[in-house]
């Protein structure tokens, strides 16, 4: 069984199973619909079983499908990364970085891609962004190989490192009635129409979390699927908001939202990159994480005091962490 399948026909597979469409396969894989169906009927011949079965316009999963589906993608990564390795046994550090980043993460990790490819020339990149469900989703199925969001999902086993001070904070437009009020509670918000970001997303989750702990039932005045959404409504005056702060820089700046006078506002949480525990790091993503763990939180320091529409530094400081330490020992000697 199976010993006349090709990676040609595992990657037509895990392409229409990822994308639950042969048309869409064949638009990624560069190659015509009749192309990609040969290759499928080729595998199915070898599996002796149906993968597929048509659904609407589409196509899912059989359950001999599903099995295949979970072989075939771990089988392409194996591939992958075993030329990634033959690569660097040239002295050629090159490979695709998976990056898998929650909405609000779009913000801050452009620059840093950036900074890492600047070093890495050889790289490519491939970003997925989407809400936390979708992220963890994606981490899960292995479409990406390092996650970056707010916190571990309880649902997967990671391995995780806090690379940077994630802040957070309840915004209005400075003309809000709120921002003439002192020592604002969290109770305080509940005629407000606080506008949050939909279920699934890292930014509620955080402001059902803080409710909550405070006893107090989370009143939505809207609900909407986009952080800019969310910015342009609270700076026109339609309520208040909960946002990170690396998503507003601009509106800030500009006198457009503002901080509500509430203690503890803003609140600092962590970002975190991730990985299955289960699993061997490819070498390019290892090394971006690494990367986000020495120089994470000073790019984003330094892209948060020039504002966003400043790309970060393209490279590290010429001085390593290693030298800047013997200075400072040599000082204190």
């Amino acid at each position: 069984m199976l010993k006349n399948a090709t990676f040609r026909q595992l990657a037509a597979f895990h392409a229409v199973a990822r994308l639950g469409s042969v048309s869409r396969a064949a638009g990624e894989l560069h190659l015509t619909q009749p192309a990609v169906s040969i290759q499928l009927k080729l595998l199915e011949e070898s599996a002796g079983a149906p993968l597929l079965e048509r659904e609407g316009r589409g196509v899912r999963l059989s359950a001999a499908g599903e099995v295949m589906a979970d072989y075939a993608a771990r089988i392409l990564d194996l591939w992958r990364e075993a030329g990634d390795e033959m690569a660097a046994q040239r002295g050629v550090f090159s490979g695709t970085l998976r990056v898998g980043a929650v909405t609000t993460a779009e913000y801050l990790l452009p620059p840093l891609l950036v900074a890492f490819a600047a070093e890495h020339p050889h790289v490519k990149v491939k970003l997925r962004v989407g809400n936390r469900d979708e992220i963890v989703a994606m981490l899960g199925a292995q479409e990406v190989d390092i996650a970056i969001m707010g916190r571990p999902p309880g649902e997967l086993k990671t391995t995780a490192v806090a690379f940077a001070k994630h802040p957070m904070a309840f915004l209005a437009s400075p003309r809000h009635p709120l921002m003439s009020r002192r020592d604002l509670t969290l109770a305080d918000l509940a005629g407000a129409n606080l506008l949050v970001r939909e279920r699934g997303s890292g930014t509620r989750t955080t402001l059902e979390r803080l409710h909550k702990d405070a006893g107090l039932p989370l009143r939505i005045g809207s609900e909407m699927s986009s952080n800019e959404a969310i910015k342009q409504m609270c700076a026109a005056g339609f309520g208040a908001a909960f946002l990170s702060l690396h998503t507003c820089g601009l509106e800030l700046q500009a006198g457009l939202l503002a901080l509500l006078p509430m203690a503890g506002n803003p609140l600092e949480r962590e970002w975190y990159a991730m990985h299955l525990a289960t699993r061997r790091l490819p070498q390019v993503a290892s090394a971006f994480k690494q990367f986000l763990a020495d120089d994470g939180q000073r790019l984003i320091l330094e892209q948060l005091r020039t504002g966003p529409a400043c790309a970060a530094p393209a490279t590290r400081p010429a001085r390593s962490r290693t030298a800047q330490a013997r200075k400072v020992q040599k000082a204190r000697a």
